[in-house]
């Protein structure tokens, strides 16, 4: 069931006018507006807060939607009166009002904001909306070792976004940690720039333990300039929910980049890890529409027109992965993650660690830490554990 239920009658004694007249569509198609136990008070508030644009009072409307919401931002016009508020579970929904106007904010759980204003004039509609959203936005961060990244994950009302701030290690500080081949193939990607995209997944395969995770915190470090970076915590209800899918793919493409003073639309990467059963060769069988979804994203009608990468990790091996997913062309970059060879561990550790074959990168920090990898907990590195 909708969340608001909209029924349309007509009056058994409503006339047709004469051709040519000017009829609002109000008189002639009354909307009546019904609630359920599944709705929120935040509904109520949206409900109320187009009121008065419908009945016509207020018919301009404009809107803004703000991806970084600062902290002390209420979103709010100056000198409004607050007529309904409702937090539910973190999101804030407020409706307020002023002389001839009415406006509808909600602030989201993962720190972006929205802002609907109705108004008597086009003129006063954009003024409020102005007054409620002057100084809104957050700057984007500075710190040089951070980026913001965005978690995906299904809720019990559907998708929702979480933004935060991950410490990225610089490509030059870590690419000691990778064996010659990834460190060459690993180099072309940081230094992608995201202007001739020749395919749409970039694939990190290999096994546990060698750091993929962490080459792409430094991927979202390297590329910060023009694209920004989502994670999908279930990659398994992602492409098995087309709502679910949609709303990740189709939804807000974040500030825009100023290139020459041309504005143009920022890239968005979106992490998949950990999708072996996803893409392996049985795929099709066992995860039925999902690996079909996968690949219309990176190279079907989906992904037409929308500036999306998608980065997958996995622990198999190339040869063990459906062969649409390594297809030529499908691929921006295909990198093998492997172990260090034992000539570059033992550079890796030093002397005083005698190496005897080779050695991932979780097993060199459990050696350098003088612990067992194979019953060990791995120490953590200064920007967090590698995976």
């Amino acid at each position: 069931m909708t969340l608001i239920e909209q029924t349309r009658r007509t009056a058994p004694d409503q006339v047709t006018p004469p051709t040519g007249t000017a009829v609002d569509p109000l008189t002639r198609l009354p909307v009546i507006s019904s609630l359920n136990d599944a709705n929120t008070p935040a509904d109520v508030v949206d409900v109320l807060a187009l009121a008065a644009f419908v009945d016509g009072s207020q018919p301009w409307a404009v809107t803004k939607r703000i991806n970084r919401v600062a902290k002390d931002a209420t979103l709010v016009p100056p000198e409004a009166t607050i007529l309904r508020s409702a937090d539910d579970n973190g999101t804030v929904a407020v409706l307020a009002c002023g002389p001839d106007w009415t406006s509808r904010s909600v602030r989201w759980t993962n720190g972006s904001g929205f802002v609907a204003v109705t108004a008597v004039s086009e003129e006063l509609a954009g003024r409020v909306l102005a007054e409620a959203t002057d100084g809104a936005e957050q700057p984007e961060t500075k710190d040089e070792n951070a980026v913001d990244i965005g978690f995906w994950y299904q809720g019990g009302h559907g998708p929702y976004r979480r933004e935060r701030t991950i410490a990225t290690p610089a490509w030059d500080e870590i690419k000691q940690n990778y064996s010659g081949e990834a460190v060459r193939s690993l180099d072309r990607l940081m230094r992608f720039s995201g202007d001739e995209v020749s395919g749409r997944l970039v694939l990190l395969h290999g096994p546990p333990g060698t750091g993929k995770t962490t080459a792409l915190r430094s991927l979202a470090r390297c590329w910060r300039t023009w694209a920004n970076m989502d994670c999908v915590l279930d990659p398994e209800a992602f492409f098995n929910s087309p709502a679910y899918l949609m709303e990740v793919v189709m939804g807000n493409d974040g500030p825009q980049v100023t290139d020459e003073d041309e504005p143009r639309r920022r890239w968005r990467l979106l992490v998949l890890e950990d999708c072996d059963e996803l893409i392996r060769a049985q795929a099709k069988q066992s995860s039925g529409q999902a690996l079909s979804r996968l690949l219309n994203l990176t190279d079907g009608l989906l992904g037409q027109g929308r500036d999306v990468l998608v980065a997958i990790t996995t622990n198999e091996r190339l040869d063990q992965l459906h062969p649409a997913v390594v297809r030529p062309g499908r691929c921006l970059a295909q990198i093998e993650v492997g172990p260090l060879s034992s000539v570059e561990a033992s550079r890796w550790l030093g002397p005083d660690h005698p190496v005897h074959g080779e050695m991932t990168l979780a097993e060199l920090y459990a050696t350098r830490n003088g612990t067992s990898p194979d019953i060990a907990r791995v120490a953590e590195p200064a920007f967090g554990q590698y995976l």
